[in-house]
C-alpha cells in the first residue's frame, strides 16, 4: 500500500458550541485528486485552516511525508510543499500576471528573486514556464484586475504551483467561472495530477465527479462517508444530507 503524503488523524476544533472538526480523520495519496463536498457551514474551510496552520486544532494531527507538523506554521507548512489557493481569489490587483509570481514565489520561499532591483533570470525562466503552462503568458504584462475571472482563477493557481508544492489544497476553484471556464480548468487540473496531490474543496458536482478518484462528505464538522465517487454519489447520507433526498425508511 502507498503511503499517503498528506494526513490527518482525528483532529477536532470548536469555537464555543460550534463543532468545525469532529474527529475528521483523513488522507491524501501520491497523484491523487481527493474531493472534500458538503454543505455550507460544514466546516470545509475551517478544515483547510487546520491543514494548512490558520487554525490550531483542540486535539489529532496532521501529518505530511511521514512527519507530524501540527505543531508547525503556515510559512512552515508552504515550505514544506503544501500550497492552497482560497475560495475567494487573492491577488495583487494593481500589479502584473508576472508581478503576481514573482511575488508568490518570494512569499513562500521567504526569499527575495531579485537583485540590485532586478529579477533573477531564473526566477522570471520559472515564472513564465508556469505561465505557459497555466495558459496566461500572452498576459503576463496584464494587471490582473482587467483579468477576466476565469483567468484570474488561473493565476491563482500559477501562483501556488510556481512555489514547487507536493500538495495542492484548492478552496472552490471553480466558484464564479462561466460553463466554458469550468470546463476548461476541469481539464487542466486533471492534466496538473500527473504531478502533485490535490485535496479538492468545490460545489460543482459535475467537476467533482469528472475530477475525483475519492470523495468525502463533511457536514456539521464530522465525515458521514468517503470512498470511491460511484459509491458516494448512491449514498442514502449523502443523499440525504447533501443532496437534500429523504432517506428511505428503515423496516423492521
Amino acid at each position: 500500500m502507498v503511503e499517503p503524503i498528506l494526513k490527518t488523524e482525528h483532529l477536532c476544533k470548536r469555537f464555543g458550541a460550534l463543532s468545525v472538526a469532529d474527529d475528521v480523520s483523513i488522507d491524501l495519496g501520491p497523484n491523487e485528486i481527493h474531493a472534500m463536498i458538503g454543505p455550507n457551514g460544514a466546516g470545509k474551510t475551517s478544515l483547510i485552516g487546520l491543514i494548512c496552520g490558520l487554525l490550531a486544532p483542540d486535539s489529532g494531527q496532521v501529518f505530511f511525508e511521514g512527519a507530524d507538523i501540527t505543531a508547525e506554521k503556515l510559512t512552515s507548512r508552504a515550505r514544506l510543499g503544501i500550497a492552497r489557493t482560497t475560495q475567494l481569489t487573492s491577488l495583487f490587483p494593481t500589479a502584473t500576471v508576472l508581478e503576481n509570481m514573482i511575488l508568490a514565489h518570494e512569499a513562500a520561499t521567504g526569499r527575495s528573486t531579485q537583485y540590485f532591483g532586478r529579477v533573477s533570470d531564473a526566477a522570471l525562466d520559472e515564472a513564465l514556464a508556469m505561465l505557459h503552462e497555466i495558459g496566461l503568458n500572452d498576459r503576463a504584462n496584464t494587471r490582473a484586475a482587467t483579468l477576466s475571472h476565469g483567468e484570474q482563477r488561473r493565476l491563482e493557481l500559477a501562483m501556488a504551483l510556481v512555489t514547487k508544492p507536493i500538495v495542492l489544497i484548492l478552496d472552490e476553484p471553480m466558484a464564479g467561472t462561466s460553463p466554458d471556464e469550468t470546463q476548461s480548468l476541469t481539464k487542466l487540473l486533471l492534466s496538473l495530477k500527473r504531478r502533485y496531490a490535490i485535496l479538492l474543496i468545490e460545489h460543482d458536482m459535475e467537476a467533482v465527479f469528472a475530477l475525483a478518484d475519492r470523495i468525502s462528505v463533511l457536514v456539521g464538522g464530522k465525515i458521514i462517508a468517503s470512498g470511491l465517487p460511484e459509491i458516494v454519489r448512491t449514498n442514502a447520507d449523502v443523499q440525504a444530507a447533501y443532496l437534500g433526498r429523504e432517506k428511505e425508511p428503515e423496516h423492521a
